[in-house]
């Protein structure tokens, strides 16, 4: 990669980036505090250890990007379009997270708990090992989710379309589920869960 592609520990504070088009590019320990990055186009971009608070992501579109260890801080992320990244590690507080579409993305060691999720389309998203301990999920399509080893403490499920999601015990037995559509094996594993026998 160019030298000219990469940005170590740069402040953009305050800038102006309405419509920045990236391909290729690498931050490190930038801090994107306060920064108009609506309507963004990143492709293939690396972002490591980088504060994104009070930043404007609205109608960005994101693809096969990875944020290594970031830090989300009340980022607006309306009509936000992420497809194929990796968010490994950060972690999100208090952003508004309901229009954010994040297809096929791994969440991975991602903190999001208390996060309000409800609605999404989540389809496929990894949340291994991910903090969502009350999160709200009500009416989230989680169809072929990895919730696997999850911290899903008060996560609530509610009406949420579970098919193929993939759930430890401890998690269907730490969240609330009821109203909740899930497939036979989540079932079974649910009642083994609560020391329920099925013959």
């Amino acid at each position: 990669m160019q030298e000219d592609l990469r940005t170590l520990g740069e402040d953009f504070s305050d800038a102006v980036l309405t419509g920045a088009e990236w391909d290729g590019r690498e931050f490190a320990h930038c801090d994107f505090t306060d920064a108009d990055l609506g309507l963004l186009r990143a492709r293939n971009c690396v972002f490591t250890e980088c504060t994104f608070r009070r930043t404007d992501l609205a109608e960005s579109r994101i693809r096969a990007c990875a944020f290594r260890s970031c830090r989300f801080d009340r980022v607006v992320l309306r009509d936000s379009r992420w497809e194929g990244c990796s968010l490994l590690g950060s972690s999100f507080v208090d952003c508004r997270l309901r229009q954010w579409k994040p297809g096929e993305t791994d969440l991975t060691l991602v903190g999001m708990g208390r996060a309000d999720l409800r609605g999404l389309d989540l389809r496929g998203v990894r949340f291994r090992e991910a903090n969502l301990g009350e999160a709200d999920l009500r009416r989230c399509d989680l169809r072929e989710a990895d919730l696997m080893g999850a911290r899903l403490l008060g996560t609530r499920f509610e009406e949420a379309d579970l098919r193929g999601a993939i759930i430890d015990a401890d998690g269907l037995a730490q969240s609330v589920l009821a109203g909740a559509r899930v497939d036979v094996n989540t079932a079974l594993a649910f009642a083994a869960a609560k020391g329920l026998r099925v013959d």
